[in-house]
């Protein structure tokens, strides 16, 4: 799909990879880019700065992405791509001693995120783009919910979880016309890494949002479900599925060198 001449919301676009996606589609043409995030203030300084819209949004709410979808299609017409990229990084701790943790919480506001997010955006998303013959989701995942995270169990778990989620969105409406990529970076210079400990997630390098970026337009020109800024991870996955035991051991053993770097903290 050409982003030109259309209609685009990004959620947690006020920072990071979404303000980057923000930029790059105002760039390549796109007819209106909307603005969703959390920071409302923050939201609408980036918006000004492209010629776009905010509102301000928690993904976690489904009234507020209806909303959102609601203002931006009565204002601007049709959302044709639909950017489902908000995340946070809560719940890591390598020194866990258990990966059910000790409370509900983390694991609460991650499924809320990195999964019911998604699935809000189809959910009413989804009957407008059939009536209008298609559409387009960008859902911003992680490698971690291709591979794993050591450290959190709740956002590696969630992350699969939205591959799953994408995976059969793509199935299930592939024949309306209605497109899905799943956007699956390791680390990128983020608020949001430099609040985590330092993981192998940054083992290949971070790159930086504009980068990640621009994979994402490759992909969604291309309409490629999965996306990899960094190309490394494909084989790592192919690593896993050919050897899933001495993928377990390998990863158990960052796990431990983690938890021995950490500990002497």
């Amino acid at each position: 799909m050409k982003v030109a001449g259309k209609v685009v919301v990004v959620t947690g676009g006020a920072n990071g990879i979404g303000q980057a996606l923000c930029e790059i589609f105002h760039r390549e043409g796109a007819a209106k880019v909307v603005v969703a995030d959390l920071e409302g203030a923050r939201a609408k300084t980036v918006a000004d700065s492209i010629g776009g819209a905010s509102f301000a949004c928690d993904v976690a709410q489904e009234s507020d992405i209806l909303r959102v979808i609601d203002e931006t299609e009565k204002q601007f017409g049709p959302i044709d791509l639909f950017c489902s990229n908000a995340g946070i990084g809560g719940g890591f701790d390598p020194l866990s001693e258990n990966a059910g943790g000790t409370s509900d919480e983390p694991w609460a506001r991650s499924w809320a995120i990195h999964v019911m997010a998604h699935v809000y955006a189809a959910r009413h998303l989804i009957p407008r783009m059939k009536t209008r013959g298609g559409g387009y989701f960008l859902n911003t995942i992680s490698a971690a919910g291709l591979l794993s995270q050591v450290g959190s169990a709740a956002y590696s778990t969630t992350k699969h979880a939205a591959v799953g989620f994408a995976e059969n969105l793509a199935i299930s409406h592939k024949a309306h016309n209605i497109r899905v990529s799943i956007l699956c970076p390791q680390g990128v210079e983020t608020n949001m890494l430099k609040g985590l400990p330092k993981g192998p997630q940054s083992n290949d390098g971070n790159l930086m949002p504009e980068d990640v970026a621009k994979s994402a337009l490759e992909g969604i020109d291309r309409e490629t479900f999965l996306i990899l800024p960094h190309p490394q991870v494909i084989d790592y996955m192919r690593k896993k599925t050919d050897n899933y035991d001495r993928w377990i051991g390998g990863m158990a053993k960052i796990q431990a060198s983690l938890r021995e770097a950490f500990s002497k903290k």
